[in-house]
């Protein structure tokens, strides 16, 4: 079976996210939490998650800084990235686990401030067992690609 494979590009298209105003690469700013512009994910994820864009672009070249708030209960099937990723947990509990098989006996709990680095490449899965959010950096362009087809929730 072929993989589903989401471009960075396409969910942000899909979703309406913009990255916040442009400025130069190097140009310094402030944004203070409330200004936080959250949407609903893009639809290759499993309703309930909202998203926003803190900083660059990450379906371009270059770097990018992404918040992904999730309810309770929240689970993401095996998947894939094309770019290493790095995660720091905002707030709440992200479980993390390794493999191409959903399995919430594995893994490791993070709390806020935990943090985890993923290789491009490598199957990854996540589930929360309370409101969570995380924060993901890394260098554009991203992508997503469902180990199992048949995980993607909108079919």
């Amino acid at each position: 079976m072929k993989a589903l494979v989401i471009s960075a590009a396409t969910a942000l298209v899909v979703i309406g996210l913009t990255p916040i105003a442009a400025t130069a690469a190097d140009d310094p700013f402030a944004l203070p939490a409330d200004q936080l512009k959250w949407q609903p994910s893009a639809p290759h994820l499993p309703k309930g998650a909202q998203s926003v864009v803190v900083s660059g672009d990450p379906t371009k070249g270059g770097e990018f800084v992404t918040r992904l708030r999730v309810p309770a209960g929240y689970r993401l099937a095996p998947h894939v990235h094309p770019n290493d990723e790095n995660v720091t947990v905002i707030s709440g509990t992200w479980h993390i686990a390794f493999g191409s098989t959903f399995d919430d006996t594995k893994g490791t709990a993070l709390k806020a401030g935990g943090f985890a680095r993923i290789a491009k490449g490598v199957q990854h899965y996540f589930w929360v067992t309370e409101d969570t959010v995380i924060q993901v950096h890394g260098i554009g362009p991203g992508g997503f690609n469902y180990a199992n087809p048949a995980d993607d929730p909108r079919k």
